[in-house]
């Protein structure tokens, strides 16, 4: 079964008459803060995917988070980060950061660059809670190399098909395939940035590129 959930369905958040930040835009899949959509809580361990746009000097001040593996994929520009376990860091585009929150961690988020930062956040659920919080970031990882993230039971891999490139979708108790930019062809539907499908039960699917296009693929062992 695949479920496709167009880029233009996605709940506006980030705007400051609905409690956001100025220059902040924000774009949920999923239920998230106070929208709420009791039937499009999560999918698997996959709890939100935030397209995040900031503007230069724009951010998200200090806030905490707990029983929670957040994974970032900056698009466009540099995010600063910094948390309550030490780590500071800027991220750059084409970049992977996992902040695992364990029993509890607290961090900025901020676009202290010139220039636009666009990143795609998705929040997963750990197969047990509590421990103690851990950083990782990831410089350009190659598309034939996933990033395992054993908290979640989870594997994402980064796509970047040319225009006309077949890829295979991994075989797993559920998919999940974030369109970053392009356009792409999945099981007779066709998906453009912003785009996304929920996968089960679906073996054999191939992703063909209509364009040059960026897919963000998460693999899940259970569902």
């Amino acid at each position: 079964m695949m479920d496709v959930r167009r880029s233009g369905d996605r709940f506006r958040g980030g705007d400051p008459a609905t409690g956001g930040s100025a220059g902040i835009e924000t774009l949920h899949a999923f239920s998230f803060g106070h929208f709420y959509d009791p039937d499009n809580l999560r999918f698997g361990p996959l709890l939100a995917c935030n397209e995040e746009r900031l503007a230069p000097g724009a951010g998200f001040d200090e806030h905490p988070h707990s029983h929670t593996e957040i994974v970032t994929w900056v698009v466009e520009g540099e995010l600063t980060h910094r948390d309550s376990a030490g780590h500071a860091t800027v991220v750059r585009a084409g970049e992977v950061q996992h902040l695992s929150a364990a029993a509890g961690v607290r961090h900025v988020e901020r676009n202290d660059g010139t220039g636009p930062l666009t990143f795609v956040q998705m929040w997963l659920a750990p197969l047990e809670a509590g421990g103690e919080p851990s950083y990782t970031r990831v410089r350009g990882p190659a598309a034939a190399t996933p990033y395992v993230l054993a908290e979640a039971g989870a594997v994402l891999r980064v796509r970047r098909p040319a225009a006309g490139e077949r890829t295979a979708l991994p075989e797993a108790a559920g998919v999940y395939a974030h369109v970053v930019r392009g356009e792409v062809r999945l099981g007779g539907e066709e998906l453009g940035a912003g785009d996304s499908a929920r996968i089960t039960d679906a073996p054999g699917l191939e992703l063909v590129a209509l364009t040059d296009a960026e897919v963000l693929v998460w693999e899940f062992g259970r569902m």
